[in-house]
């Protein structure tokens, strides 16, 4: 086990563990055993009868997450995605292209909830969104002019092997005359 990360497990998983602990102390197993037995650290086996001795069973459920509760449930994260994956453009934008600004209003829009523009990316990386950089390309682009540009007249341009390399000096060893 490595010390001090919280165990894999749920709440109640991480609970039923603790009574188990707590049931082999009192069958009259050691802490070391009741610790390899449960492979968890010796300290967390006296923490947990301690807790056990001083508020009895209610003392091992376990507590509530720290910190502020996420903004988003899960139905409204699922909800996001649908209307991410529809387009900036069905949200009513002039170009396909998602913004942190543009995520943040519709968010606001269609939740209620507020979020800053700089702060909208942590949404996105939970909900596996990657940042992506659109090519810049002109509007009035002619793909079939340059598909037949780069066909017939760059390699006319381009230089071949055979005409570009080093120049051909010879690259003999010098030898130092002889005294």
């Amino acid at each position: 086990m490595l010390w001090g990360m919280r165990p894999n497990g749920t709440p109640q998983q991480l609970e039923a563990r603790r009574r188990r602990a707590v049931a082999l102390l009192r069958a009259g197993k050691t802490y070391q055993s009741v610790a390899a037995t449960l492979n968890s650290s010796i300290s967390s086996v006296v923490r947990w009868a301690q807790t056990f001795r001083q508020g009895g069973p209610v003392a091992l459920r376990p507590k509530p997450t720290p910190g502020r509760p996420p903004r988003f449930s899960q139905s409204q994260k699922r909800k996001l995605l649908r209307l991410l994956e529809r387009g900036a453009l069905a949200a009513g934008y002039t170009t396909d292209l998602w913004t942190l600004p543009r995520i943040a209003k519709l968010i606001e829009k269609h939740f209620g909830i507020r979020y800053h523009p700089g702060h909208v990316w942590r949404v996105m990386m939970s909900l596996q969104w990657t940042w992506q950089k659109p090519e810049r390309r002109a509007t009035h682009r002619d793909e079939e002019t340059i598909a037949r540009w780069k066909k017939y007249e760059w390699p006319g341009i381009k230089k071949s092997p055979k005409s570009w390399g080093p120049s051909r000096i010879s690259r003999r060893k010098r030898v130092p005359p002889h005294p």
